[in-house]
């Protein structure tokens, strides 16, 4: 009767269809902030033009010559050709117009490096499909969504800009990308160095496949950051998980489940539960992902150190059920509702909609096939293996294809690359796509920065007055780095006269 009338209690505070309240909490951050930003740097005039490149759908067979139209962005405000070079930005599963808003820091060193700024777009994402609306018609139309030919695109990209841009022929190229973009850029250097002088692989899991990490390192930094950024917070979502099987055990607490996190589509079945825990986990690494140290909106609206933030709500795991379920919807909310504007939480979106989670699914039951699992120890998720075959048959339900998890370290070598030169692994140790990084030097030309404070790819951000030192070092350190590369190009050139 007690649990019953608690209910009842809770749903008169909720109102459907009304917009979801901003906590306090998130009120005075947002003010706090709002009245910081006035003292940070002016930010970043962002002017580029738009190109398209006629690429071939397939580089590596020759029974079809079809081809499609592939963008990329050029800046060169600050270009020179005398001394010059260019800044290429290995585009990833997304617009790539997202990216280049989102990588300040090619923008920043632009003046230093008299260097023009080049963002190429990755094949199947934003513009630049092969079949246009059919591209993801069937595994036929995607057959050619491969980082082998996404590479391949590249190189004939940075070819073509070395043979029409009058003053680009003798100038060093660098490839730069973040997260799978990062990835590309490390693999391009490798597969290409004939094209590229040196890379910066920023937060890139090149490592994140077979056994060549533990497949459980990923959540496990996920819920070292939650643990860190507030007492009791990760256990606190480590209970959730029994609070929400229980609740969800009759029709009643489905309703109510409902109601209380505000969810745009009620949950109707033990499905929608599955498909509800899916997506609260996801929000979680998310958050791990994008807990920057000042306010941003790159997956979503958030607050300088989101993780802190949410962890205000979930400070005790001893409450009963309906609290502590009503705690993470507080915690939540931070995350889908910082501007306030929210009438209701969708669980059919978790991040920008610039991103290409179509091809990226794809991609994942392909080539790209990294393994995780959890074990509700050393993590605050429920325990999951990692099971291959239940994997490989949802790929094939859904596209028709069976993965391939040993081809990416057969053709791009695993943890055996010390026969390669010029790269930058830098990473973050809250980005928990750190685990399947590489975090210590392989070589002294193979060399891994380390930014204690960084979340996914923060290096390669704009410059901020928030930023920790740690970052304003790795930066620092790789535009080292990148002058050296530069420097040694133009030494070997003078030589070659």
């Amino acid at each position: 009767m007690e649990r019953r009338a608690l209910l009842l209690l809770l749903l008169a505070f909720l109102t459907p269809g009304a917009p979801i309240p901003v906590p306090p909490a998130l009120k005075a951050l947002s003010n706090l902030h709002l009245s910081t930003r006035l003292t940070s740097r002016p930010a970043i005039d962002i002017k580029y033009s738009i190109h398209y490149i006629q690429q071939k759908v397939d580089h590596f067979g020759f029974d079809t010559d079809k081809t499609f139209k592939q963008r990329y962005l050029i800046a060169d405000k600050h270009w020179k050709k005398d001394g010059g070079s260019i800044l290429f930005y290995t585009g990833n599963e997304g617009d790539i117009t997202w990216f280049c808003n989102n990588t300040g820091f090619m923008w920043d060193m632009a003046e230093e490096l008299k260097a023009m700024l080049v963002f190429a777009e990755h094949r199947y994402y934003g513009e630049s499909l092969p079949f246009g609306a059919n591209s993801f018609k069937d595994s036929t139309h995607l057959n050619f969504l491969t980082s082998e030919q996404a590479l391949a695109d590249f190189a004939k990209l940075i070819k073509h800009l070395k043979r029409t841009v009058p003053g680009a022929k003798n100038q060093p190229v660098i490839a730069l990308g973040g997260s799978y973009g990062g990835m590309l850029a490390a693999w391009f250097r490798m597969k290409y160095p004939h094209m590229v002088v040196g890379a910066l692989a920023s937060s890139a899991p090149i490592w994140q496949f077979e056994d060549l990490v533990p497949c459980g390192v990923f959540m496990e930094i996920v819920t070292a950051d939650f643990r860190k950024s507030g007492p009791n917070c990760s256990e606190s979502i480590r209970r959730s998980w029994d609070a929400i099987r229980r609740l969800t055990s009759t029709g009643p607490g489905l309703h109510w489940l409902s109601e209380a996190l505000h969810l745009c589509s009620p949950l109707t079945n033990s499905q929608d539960v599955e498909h509800l825990k899916d997506w609260i986990t996801e929000t979680w690494v998310n958050l791990a992902m994008v807990d920057y140290p000042y306010e941003s909106n790159f997956l979503q609206p958030l607050p300088a150190w989101p993780i802190k933030v949410v962890c205000q709500y979930l400070k005790n795991p001893n409450v009963s059920d309906p609290q502590l379920l009503q705690n993470i919807f507080q915690a939540l909310n931070v995350y889908y509702n910082y501007s306030g504007q929210v009438k209701c939480l969708n669980m059919s979106e978790t991040a920008t909609r610039s991103l290409g989670s179509l091809g990226w699914s794809y991609q994942a039951c392909t080539e790209m096939v990294m393994p995780f699992c959890t074990n509700g120890i050393d993590d605050m998720f429920e325990p999951h293996s990692w099971n291959l075959k239940e994997f490989s048959d949802d790929c094939f339900k859904q596209w028709g294809v069976r993965p391939r998890p040993s081809w990416i370290t057969t053709m791009y070598g695993g943890k055996n690359i010390s026969s390669h030169t010029n790269i930058i692994f830098s990473n973050g140790d809250l980005d928990p796509w750190s685990g399947g990084g590489v975090t210590e030097n392989v070589t002294d030309t193979l060399v891994a920065i380390t930014i204690p404070e960084g979340a996914h790819h923060l290096d390669l951000r704009a410059n901020n007055a928030f930023d920790p030192t740690s970052v304003l070092l790795a930066r620092s350190l790789e535009v080292r780095y990148m002058k050296q590369w530069i420097k040694n190009f133009y030494a070997s050139l003078r030589k070659k006269r």
